[in-house]
């Protein structure tokens, strides 16, 4: 009997009587104080877990290779992709037709005017390529008897340096072709002598020209006559080696040329 009574009274409890009895409940339960140290520490695990993740991931899509790198999930990531350099495609961005000039050295001999320049042509990739730059160098106005076959340009890269006197025609001082450049150090040197005057072909070499290492800073050319000339060389677009040009005065010619420092 008496548990049908206690069922009986359960079942005809209110609701406002269950919410007394539970916040009874309530008051009898110590609450202690949260764990915030531990809460803290373990979020920076977390977090430094994430940053190891995106770390190591960055660092397998930096040694990828293609056109482009696509990184997603990284923290800051806006989805774009960052382009990454490559080589240029085109002939003319490469310089197979048009090359690079850039002037070595001007002057002034017996009232007429005289530079020399240096022009550097980018490899061609085929025989078309190849084709046309023959076609350019020729219009450029390279001496044919200099130039090699159309065949021998694929693949290799050119430097040509011409010199300019009075209003006529350039003349060939130096002119190559090459899969690669000639490494030069130290105290290397390269040089080629010439007339200076136009239509002197057999006169005395008064001009010279050459290259030598880019850490090279002073280039003594030497004369018949004991004196000597000294240059700082110059940078040149596209070539690898600085260049120098010299001339010697009246009645002299060259000797030797020499790095000073």
């Amino acid at each position: 009997m008496s548990a049908d009574r206690e069922i009986h009274e359960m079942t005809d409890m209110t609701q406002t009587d269950i919410a007394l009895l539970l916040a009874d409940a309530a008051d009898e339960v110590e609450i202690g104080i949260a764990p915030v140290e531990a809460v803290i520490r373990g979020g920076r695990r977390r977090r430094a877990r994430r940053w190891a993740v995106a770390t190591a991931t960055a660092l397998v899509l930096a040694g990828s290779t293609g056109a482009t790198l696509a990184v997603t999930g990284l923290p800051g990531d806006t989805g774009r992709q960052a382009p990454v350099a490559s080589r240029p495609s085109t002939p003319e961005a490469r310089h197979v037709y048009a090359p690079r000039i850039t002037e070595v050295a001007h002057g002034t001999d017996h009232g007429t005017s005289w530079r020399v320049v240096v022009s550097v042509w980018g490899a061609p990739r085929d025989w078309t390529e190849a084709a046309g730059q023959l076609a350019a160098m020729r219009k450029y106005g390279i001496e044919s008897d200099a130039l090699p076959d159309s065949r021998d340009l694929v693949g290799k890269t050119s430097y040509y340096s011409g010199l300019y006197y009075g209003d006529g025609h350039h003349r060939t001082v130096l002119f190559n072709t090459l899969e690669k450049w000639d490494p030069l150090s130290g105290t290397d040197l390269m040089s080629a002598a010439l007339p200076l005057a136009k239509g002197h072909g057999d006169g005395p070499e008064r001009l010279v020209v050459g290259t030598v290492a880019t850490t090279a800073r002073q280039v003594r050319c030497g004369w018949k006559d004991g004196t000597s000339t000294v240059v700082e060389p110059r940078a040149v677009a596209g070539s690898p080696v600085t260049w120098f040009a010299c001339t010697a005065p009246e009645g002299t010619s060259y000797e030797h040329a020499e790095v000073l420092r």
